[in-house]
């Protein structure tokens, strides 16, 4: 069996960058690979040794199969661990590094290609007596067969991408009229994300919940099982919360869905980690979904509760050693929780976010283990999936993590691009969530209205706290030596402050000794400056001392407050401008991204809500419609245009 020595990682990220925490504790040498975009990383920093792999499009780096086996040849890397997404799932690529004399850390390429269609995995599961949802896992794709198979199962039922996961490719169909659109978008995302534009349809279960098993198996013949993780709470089918143990298992249910994960392992002979998902009912009755055959993103939440690494159990396994525990020997102790930190803007329907972080500061006291992949000042590119780390806590029980794990999403700074952050804390303090009583329609049934979704507008405390530092700023500008002296004292300043459209009027007294007095709309507020530099600044406001985290850049301040980052702009010396917008005709592009789809020309009519032009950013399509009534006057766009933030793509009159 293979002694290992350097290990190349075919990934980027948070992922890169705790495999590589791992390998190099376990005195392994390690090479990263990146694309123009990720050229200063920090799973680049991290490394042992870095290659480039090309531009930044996955296409042409990351899932560039030929660039990756180059980088492992001339770095002399005997190994290669996927991470997952991107190649990790690729049976093509596993077998091209064993035909490189490259071991792949992984399970065997058959089985990557057997689980990684939904549509021949469902199949092997029914064979093997593992119990599946109803529906169509046929060869035939065409919209014909799909309509009819439609039928036969009946409504609702689910559309998902055979090669792909993490939502994309996948719709929820409610009848037969909006069919025929939802397969187009789910064969255009799938073949974006996957390269394979095969579809299965399955039963839609009503409010299930989401249970997955981690399995692990090595070349000695041992399967194993690692307890089970609930998955319930998505968005889009996206996990956003996941934890360990599921909050309503038991040990029965437990021991008849662990057995059922170890005999969908046994079926494609399993070598490796990897994780059989089902779906629980509330009657206890479960259904196989998928086989993941790679590391999952919650991974973390599995290892807090056992003890164990499984990215050294990963490595072990690939130097042929047998699996550290026998099924009898696992033990569960306590409860793990963790949470998705993405780069999106709940306020503006989950809108992936672009941008230079410009703070980070993430809590890791306390008990909280955060694996992320950022530094400040890197800049979140539209290429790659908006991600961008994991916060997850252990406890005793469920309500200690669930407590430890809040006060690291309320207390991790990040500034510079806006994130769910409120929405995770929104979710945590839910009271169904602390009762453990949810299941995979729980944010779309509690969270449609919630003020986290809601654009953040500031309080007065957050108003006065950015008078205060924008007028600190100024001060300092003009008389550094006597930045709280004025011949004018006693006389307040006026300071226009500013978010999107908005605009609050804020007067300002500045005192001796550090202190003002800021007259907010509807409040006034005294406050005292106790210290500040330019990272942070410690205010007592009407008596209670906080420090707040800021950053200061030309007439933007962006703010982290309530458990979130606020972005201000001083309007104080702007223009006023007296006209006022009630509907646009001009369409921007909402970030940075590639037109996919044009499907309006010049000269046409067109309506307001009316779909004009489909984005594709961060490996999700984003359908852009039109604000008003009107004729299209101007298209400025094609489809495989690489378009910018704000970029302006066509104009209704």
């Amino acid at each position: 069996m293979p002694v290992l020595h350097k290990i190349l990682i075919a990934n980027r990220g948070e992922i890169a960058c705790r495999i590589q925490r791992t390998a190099q504790s376990l005195g392994y040498r390690t090479v990263a690979v990146f694309s123009d975009a990720d050229a200063d990383a920090l799973h680049v920093q991290m490394a042992d040794q870095a290659v480039h792999i090309g531009a930044a499009p996955v296409q042409q780096s990351y899932l560039n199969i030929p660039a990756i086996l180059d980088a492992a040849r001339r770095s002399g890397a005997d190994a290669v661990h996927p991470g997952y997404g991107f190649l990790s799932e690729n049976a093509d690529f596993a077998r091209a590094c064993e035909q490189a004399g490259l071991t792949f850390i992984g399970p065997d390429a058959d089985a990557i290609e057997l689980m990684g269609s939904k549509r021949r995995s469902k199949i092997a599961m029914l064979a093997a007596g593992v119990p599946c949802v109803a529906g169509y896992q046929g060869a035939e794709q065409d919209d014909a067969t799909l309509l009819r198979e439609a039928e036969r199962i009946g409504y609702p039922l689910m559309i998902k991408a055979s090669a792909g996961g993490g939502g994309r490719g996948m719709r929820l169909v409610e009848d037969a009229q909006a069919l025929p659109a939802q397969l187009r978008t789910a064969r255009s995302e799938a073949l974006n994300a996957f390269g394979s534009d095969e579809l299965i349809l399955e039963q839609a279960l009503v409010e299930p919940r989401h249970v997955e098993f981690q399995v692990f198996g090595d070349r000695h013949g041992h399967l194993i099982h690692l307890g089970e993780r609930d998955c319930s709470v998505q968005r889009r089918h996206q996990k956003v919360i996941e934890e360990a143990p599921c909050p309503v298992m038991t040990p029965a249910l437990r021991e008849a869905m662990g057995a059922a994960a170890i005999k969908a392992g046994r079926a494609v002979n399993y070598v490796g980690a990897g994780t059989v998902e089902f779906l629980l009912d509330n009657q206890g009755r479960f259904y196989f979904l998928e086989m993941n055959t790679r590391l999952q993103v919650e991974h973390p939440v599995t290892e807090l509760i056992t003890g164990q690494d499984l990215v050294a159990w990963q490595l072990a396994v690939a130097e042929g050693r047998p699996l550290p525990l026998t099924q009898e020997q696992v033990r569960l102790d306590g409860h793990a929780m963790e949470v998705r930190l993405y780069a999106e803007d709940p306020a503006q329907g989950f809108l992936p976010q672009t941008g230079r972080i410009l703070a980070w500061e993430p809590a890791l006291g306390h008990g909280a283990r955060i694996d992320h992949g950022l530094t400040e000042n890197r800049f979140v590119s539209p290429f790659y999936d908006p991600m961008l780390g994991k916060l997850i806590a252990h406890g005793a029980t469920r309500e200690e993590a669930r407590r430890k794990l809040l006060r690291a999403v309320q207390d991790s700074v990040l500034l510079g691009v806006q994130s769910n952050q409120r929405l995770l804390a929104g979710l945590l303090q839910h009271p169904q969530f602390i009762d453990g009583r949810f299941d995979t329609g729980f944010i779309p049934r509690h969270f449609t209205d919630h003020p986290c979704l809601r654009p953040q507008a500031p309080g007065a405390e957050e108003l006065a706290i950015a008078t205060v530092l924008f007028h600190r700023r100024s001060a300092q500008a003009h008389r550094p030596a006597l930045a709280d002296w004025r011949n004018n004292a006693g006389v307040p300043v006026g300071y226009r402050l500013g978010l999107e459209e908005q605009t609050w009027n804020v007067q300002l007294l500045a005192g001796p000794g550090g202190r003002f007095e800021v007259e907010t709309p509807g409040r006034r507020l005294g406050l005292v400056l106790v210290e500040q530099d330019e990272r942070h600044v410690t205010l007592q406001i009407d008596g209670l001392r906080q420090r707040h985290a800021y950053r200061l850049e030309d007439d933007r301040l962006w703010l982290f407050a309530d458990g979130g980052s606020l972005s201000l702009a001083d309007r104080t010396h702007a223009v006023i401008d007296s006209q006022t917008s009630v509907g646009s005709g001009t369409l921007k592009a909402p970030m940075d991204g590639a037109i996919v789809d044009v499907l309006v020309s010049e000269g046409s009519p067109v309506s307001k809500g009316q779909l004009l032009v489909v984005l594709e950013a961060m490996k999700m399509e984003h359908p852009l419609k039109a604000g008003i009534d009107g004729v299209l006057k101007r298209v400025q766009v094609k489809v495989g245009d690489q378009v910018k933030n704000r970029q302006v793509l066509l104009q209704v009159e």
